[in-house]
């Protein structure tokens, strides 16, 4: 396979600038992410791109056929007015923000607030992920994996627009959680305000509309949606992990010790399959699996192997 030339990333990050600046759906933004991480050389080019596409200005709707011409760049001109533009703007370290999206993380157990430029607020949950990306008519946020609560400051010219997996959730200011962890199905949990839900790369359906206190699930399969009311007990439940809790309301024992497993490098094992049948229920410390396999033991009559780094429960 030839090598690419700089003039076929030009060209190439030409084309990716023009269509960034129209909007990217969710399959184009992955698409131009691969893009940009398959040579070192495609960021530069890129940013002297989008640029230069940002600084050059429109003719007037009034101009001649001759002053458009006159004012229309050829792609060579372009090129090396977006090199100069970009050459300043990164000697003062600002263009990457634009051009590659901004990476937040939390480790395992940890919790993370991040403020961003807009006023909005993200609250991301154990082992999360999230990149954003700012156009000058959306807001663009990726939750690669994890959990976090979104608390979007209103901009109607510009919605926020996050994708998770199978999903892209769009809403203007409100406050809501996207959850796409593991082999679970993707969930949408609305605190306030309204979002509108539909499955990616599908443009053209209609979006499933979630008010406040209610919940959408999207099969991983199909992406079909299915809706749920959640009341204020649950919700709050659901969010308890903001403070650091766990809240169990008859979940198995099972499904408790997996979802520690999130928080935690210290295994809970059930040896007993009817021990992990049991159903629990209570408020815990999310970073304390070794105090509720304690507690569990207690009130199930079982007993609790406690080791370096797992805690055996058997009866």
């Amino acid at each position: 396979m030839a090598k690419e030339t700089a003039d076929d990333i030009d060209e190439a990050a030409a084309s990716w600038a023009a269509r960034a600046d129209r909007g990217l759906s969710v399959v184009e933004t992955a698409e131009l992410d691969a893009w940009l991480r398959g040579d070192i050389r495609r960021s530069g080019a890129y940013a002297r791109m989008t640029w230069a596409l940002m600084s050059t200005e429109r003719p007037e709707a009034d101009a001649g056929v001759g002053a458009r011409a006159s004012q229309r760049m050829t792609r060579r001109q372009w090129m090396a007015g977006g090199g100069a533009i970009a050459a300043s703007l990164a000697g003062a370290g600002v263009y990457l923000n634009a051009v590659r999206p901004v990476a937040y993380s939390t480790r395992k157990g940890e919790k993370k607030v991040v403020s961003l430029d807009d006023g909005s607020v993200m609250t991301l949950n154990t082992n999360t992920r999230v990149e954003v990306r700012y156009a000058k008519d959306r807001r663009l946020i990726r939750l690669v994996e994890g959990e976090a609560l979104f608390d979007v400051a209103k901009d109607r010219d510009r919605p926020f627009i996050v994708s998770a997996r199978n999903a892209e959730v769009r809403a203007v200011g409100t406050s809501f959680t996207v959850s796409n962890v593991d082999s679970a199905p993707v969930e949408v949990l609305v605190r306030e305000g309204i979002v509108d839900v539909t499955r990616a790369n599908l443009a053209q359906q209609a979006p499933t509309r979630l008010k406040a206190n209610s919940r959408a699930i999207l099969a991983r399969d199909t992406g079909a949606v299915a809706v749920a009311h959640v009341d204020d007990t649950e919700l709050g439940s659901d969010l308890a992990w903001k403070d650091g809790r766990i809240v169990f309301q008859g979940e198995t024992l099972a499904a408790a010790a997996a979802k520690f497993a999130r928080y935690s490098d210290i295994g809970i094992v059930i040896v007993d399959p009817d021990l992990g049948a049991e159903k629990v229920a209570g408020v815990f410390d999310a970073n304390d699996p070794v105090g509720f396999a304690k507690s569990v033991a207690l009130s199930l009559n079982a007993k609790a192997e406690i080791r370096a780094d797992v805690v055996r429960l058997a009866r």
